[in-house]
């Protein structure tokens, strides 16, 4: 007679997730909605009111309702005193110039404070870092008077050469990150070879550096862009970029706002700016992080 043995079965047992671990990963999604409803909240409000008829422009019915694309027509109508078109290419102008500029003169700066060893390098990397906190108002008084001394008041220099000096250190601070992460170690069998330093910067180093380059140049645009206080005071009706001419909008009415047709040309300007953003985010993250990890 034979006997046969059977292992006791036990029932499978279940991880129980800590009610803190639930509690942490419900704060986080909760934090990224609040973000998320707080930073596009306006744009989707902008959106709605901008395909909405200027009739119904202070319904509160959250969802597009009344749809038209009457503001958009009127945003481009140059009848009311409005030229909204030459706007935008005043802003482009601006924008690309600012950005190629502090661009070329960045990452000369950017290399030199990463790669190079000289006399008062911290002193320079500090000037550079602080020039960024400098408030904008206090220069208002002396750009304008100088540059009406020197006739350029209107004129597409005066809007270019402030911006330069305001995206600047963000130029040299993303690019100095970013060289400064570099592996030294191809720069140095470039000169081996026979390069020049200018040579491995150009042909090894600068390649390398292109997801940073790409980053600095769209928020070097985008910063000039958005730039007014000083636009407002410097530009003249020929050279007005989009957020003078958007904040001085008129209708037919000159006691009321043209708000509908006001949101329509904000959304024009803007949604171009997200869709590049977003189309190129990865770029723009990996140029952002590259100097942040160190091996």
């Amino acid at each position: 007679m034979t006997t046969t043995l059977t292992e006791p079965t036990t029932a499978p047992v279940t991880a129980r997730v800590p009610w803190q671990k639930r509690f942490g990963s419900a704060r986080i999604y909760i934090g990224a909605l609040i973000v998320l409803v707080w930073g596009l909240g306006p744009f989707y409000w902008m959106v709605v009111t901008a395909f909405r008829d200027p009739a119904y422009t202070f319904d509160n019915t959250p969802w597009p309702t009344h749809l038209t694309l009457e503001n958009f027509h009127n945003a481009f109508d140059t009848t009311r005193g409005n030229d909204f078109g030459r706007a935008v290419t005043n802003s482009v102008i601006i924008g690309l110039f600012t950005a190629v500029i502090a661009l070329l003169i960045g990452m000369f700066a950017a290399y030199a404070l990463a790669r190079l060893t000289f006399k008062g390098k911290t002193l320079v990397a500090g000037l550079v870092l602080s020039a960024s906190m400098f408030p904008v108002v206090v220069l208002v008084t002396p750009l304008f008077q100088l540059f009406t001394n020197i006739g350029w008041i209107g004129q597409y220099q005066a809007m270019i050469i402030p911006n330069i000096s305001f995206v600047l250190p963000l130029t040299v601070y993303i690019l100095a990150s970013f060289f400064a992460d570099l592996p030294w170690e191809l720069e140095e069998a470039a000169r081996i070879d026979g390069a020049s330093r200018f040579q491995a910067f150009r042909l090894v180093m600068l390649p390398l550096a292109a997801p940073a380059v790409f980053t600095t140049a769209i928020l070097a645009f985008i910063a000039a862009v958005n730039e007014y206080l000083l636009a407002r005071l410097l530009s003249a009706d020929a050279t007005e970029p989009v957020t003078v001419a958007i904040a001085r909008f008129s209708g037919n009415d000159p006691l009321v706002q043209p708000y509908a047709a006001i949101m329509a040309a904000g959304t024009i300007v803007t949604v171009p700016l997200v869709i590049m953003v977003l189309i190129f985010q990865r770029r723009i993250i990996s140029g952002l992080t590259a100097g942040g990890v160190k091996s």
